[in-house]
């Protein structure tokens, strides 16, 4: 094969023919010269099935093919290639209009109508989450006002700014909390924590205590938020207090009573915890995690039930929350080599269920920080690992969540070369040592 493919769908429909079986034929070795074109990661995308767009996903599909693809088939891609996949990956932008339109219309036109949000993963097209992620979009909505000149649907701008608000913090399902308030709020209206508390028991098995009511509370009253990303959605208030309770907030009732937002809020709500089921649903221990799966700065506090979001720069590598006692551990796996010398920590593990990770510069093993990471069990302070590959990705920005750690008690003060500050270098156990698919991805 010799044609640079534009298309997954045509890839997969060229590789077909050669594919068909003859008679005394045993085997087919396909020849597939990919190297030189800048869309070269679309090979990958085709031989997988997955049409999510997600980057890790796909990096992680070069690397480890064989174990993927079924059946007795093998798949190989030669250094020189695996190299321009990669960089190709790294400055592709998935989020990118004409690749959601190409998807878009490809579904479209195998349904014969407009898509739902549920379309997209009913037939395993784009993950709909790509159009949440662009800049210019923020929702379905917009993307259908825009681009699709039979969808007729107008909303206010206050309305359409709360559709974006709910597709781009709820409507990946990956907490059933806020999309089963909103689902109640629809409803009922007026004492809200009462039944929500009730159906999350029932239904899911999910308990409410003080925090996770504070942590609800705030998120849906816009006190969540810090820095900036407090007037981003300063308009989205989705409930008030009403007396000893909380109800639907005057402006979000309003819009409730316009069918096409209702509809729209409906399906987007439908559309979450749908992928919550289906994603999100197998809690590690008493977490509102799930092992493996990938999740932001932002969702990790907001899962954690921290009262305010902190900002990626003020975690820095952890950060300790005092009224949950939690203690997130965030790692950069792979370190660009431009880095500076108090900023080059060599995390590493040791094996898939030993993990050495170092302190923030200028910290020694007196440091708060560090007394508490060593004494976290009598400390009753929870420390959970997310790691990813590298920070390169300027589109998705999460970690794959590894589960709760304990350090070991090995732990050793040290400078940091070519520096007068000292760090700690500390061994961590992880209660659930590491899946080996995963692992082998990130350290290789």
């Amino acid at each position: 094969m010799l044609r640079p493919t534009q298309s997954a769908i045509v890839f997969v429909q060229q590789l077909g023919r050669g594919l068909r079986k003859s008679e005394n034929k045993e085997f087919v070795v396909v020849l597939d010269f990919i190297g030189n074109y800048k869309n070269n990661f679309l090979i990958p995308i085709a031989l997988s099935g997955d049409r999510s767009y997600n980057k890790d996903n796909i990096r992680r599909y070069v690397m480890e093919g064989d174990r993927i693809i079924p059946g007795i088939s093998t798949i190989h891609f030669d250094e020189i290639s695996r190299k321009r996949i990669f960089s190709a990956i790294d400055s592709a932008n998935f989020s990118d209009i004409r690749l959601i339109r190409e998807n878009y219309t490809n579904l479209k036109y195998k349904l014969g109508r407009i898509p739902k949000l549920k379309d997209f993963d009913d037939y395993g097209e784009m993950d709909v989450c790509r159009i949440f992620d662009n800049s210019s979009l923020g929702s379905y909505y917009k993307f259908l006002v825009k681009y699709e000149k039979d969808y007729k649907v107008r909303l206010t701008r206050d309305e359409e700014k709360m559709i974006e608000f709910i597709s781009k913090k709820f409507a990946a399902g990956k907490r059933i909390q806020e999309l089963e308030m909103l689902k109640r709020l629809m409803a009922y209206q007026h004492r809200i924590f009462g039944i929500l508390e009730k159906s999350l028991k029932e239904e899911y098995g999910i308990p409410m205590n003080d925090g996770s009511k504070r942590n609800l509370i705030n998120i849906m009253t816009n006190e969540f938020p810090s820095g900036s990303g407090k007037k981003a959605y300063d308009n989205c208030i989705v409930i008030e207090k009403e007396e000893n309770e909380y109800g639907i907030s005057a402006s979000f009732g309003k819009m409730l009573k316009n069918p096409d937002f209702y509809e729209i809020v409906d399906e987007l709500i439908e559309f979450g915890i749908s992928r919550y089921r289906k994603n999100f649903s197998h809690h590690y221990q008493n977490t509102d995690f799930v092992l493996y799966q990938k999740y932001t700065y932002e969702d990790v506090c907001r899962l954690l039930n921290w009262e305010n979001n902190e900002v990626p720069l003020n975690i820095g590598g952890y950060k300790y929350d005092k009224k949950t006692k939690t203690f997130p551990v965030f790692i950069n796996y792979d370190k660009s080599d431009d880095i500076s010398d108090t900023t080059k920590y060599e995390d590493h593990f040791l094996n898939a269920g030993t993990l050495i990770a170092i302190s923030k510069s200028g910290r020694t093993k007196q440091s708060e920080d560090v007394q508490n990471f060593l004494h976290a069990k009598e400390r009753d302070i929870d420390v959970h690992l997310f790691v990813r590959k590298n920070k390169d990705d300027k589109i998705s920005k999460e970690f794959y969540y590894l589960g709760r750690m304990s350090a070991s008690g090995n732990a050793e003060e040290f400078y940091m070369p070519n520096t007068t500050k000292t760090a700690v270098e500390i061994e961590w156990l992880l209660d659930t040592p590491v899946r080996e698919d995963i692992y082998q991805y990130i350290i290789n």
